[in-house]
């Protein structure tokens, strides 16, 4: 077994079904924080905006009290929208990545906005960018990083996901051969990268210098393929039950793993167990048998 001594594993309330910043259908960010510790985990993401706590004492001695750190925050942007959204777009991040900082994380997960609404699945906007939209998207990425590295010392990971414009490996290549390694880093998330026929390995080995971040991931193969048939948007297809507890899905996660502790660099691998809407009592038992995969293949 290799030793991953370069992997630092997390979870993250999108393992507990948690998709916005105040849902009925959530679990409340107490027991969050409670069960995530329970699980085994010493590492967190900050999730939705204003789930967890904003104000930055408040949250740090939640955390403290159960021995839990932040490795990221995350935002949705919609840079491809040109100049005209970058005074919105930074007043948000602004604030995301300021309690980022504050918590002690360094990575600011960078997600682009759907093109078709992630709960009902009704299209927004056109699935693919033109080339003006394309240029805009790689410069507004870039000029993010720029600001938020200079304003809070934190590296923007942009994370690929299904239901978007940077989706599998033609626009995740098309991006990262657009944007400059020092400005701009990938959150390679395994689930999504495999969900949109990306072969996560192959990624690995062609720009593994631009991985800063790990979200760990899988998909059922069968549901995949009805969702593909039916074209089913995102949210139903969580609802289908698209992503698997490991270790029953794809990508196989220990090879990822061993690829990821090759690159020689350490990385966060925050399992993200996409789930929503799901039972109270259902997180936690997958979250702590997923640790102890992930501990059996030396993590």
């Amino acid at each position: 077994m290799t030793a991953l001594d370069r992997i630092r594993v997390g979870s993250a309330p999108d393992s507990w079904g948690v998709w916005f910043p105040d849902d009925p259908k959530q679990v409340p960010w107490q027991r969050f924080l409670d069960e995530v510790a329970t699980a085994g985990y010493e590492w967190i993401e900050l999730g939705p905006f204003g789930y967890l706590p904003t104000d930055p004492d408040v949250l740090r001695a939640e955390l403290d009290r159960r021995g839990l750190r932040v490795s990221a925050g995350t935002v949705f942007t919609a840079l491809h929208r040109g100049p005209a959204v970058w005074d919105a777009t930074w007043e948000h991040v602004s604030r995301v990545a300021h309690l980022t900082k504050e918590t002690g994380a360094r990575h600011l997960v960078v997600i682009p906005e759907f093109w078709r609404d992630q709960v009902t699945g009704a299209p927004l906007e056109p699935d693919r960018l033109s080339a003006e939209q394309t240029a805009d998207l790689a410069a507004g990425l870039e000029r993010l990083g720029r600001a938020v590295r200079d304003a809070y010392g934190l590296r923007i990971v942009v994370h690929p996901h299904a239901d978007t414009h940077i989706d599998g490996e033609e626009a995740v290549a098309r991006l990262l051969d657009a944007t400059d390694p020092d400005d701009v880093g990938l959150c390679l998330d395994t689930g999504h990268y495999a969900y949109c026929g990306g072969d996560t390995l192959r990624l690995i080995r062609t720009y593994g210098e631009r991985i800063g971040y790990l979200h760990l991931k899988q998909v059922n193969p069968a549901v995949l393929a009805e969702v593909r048939a039916e074209k089913l948007p995102f949210g139903p297809a969580v609802r289908r039950g698209v992503f698997s507890e490991p270790p029953a899905g794809v990508p196989d996660l220990p090879p990822v793993l061993a690829a990821a502790q090759g690159l020689g660099v350490d990385l966060f691998a925050i399992v993200e167990q996409d789930m929503y809407p799901c039972l109270p009592d259902q997180p936690l038992p997958i979250a702590s048998r997923t640790r102890r995969f992930l501990s059996a293949c030396g993590a």
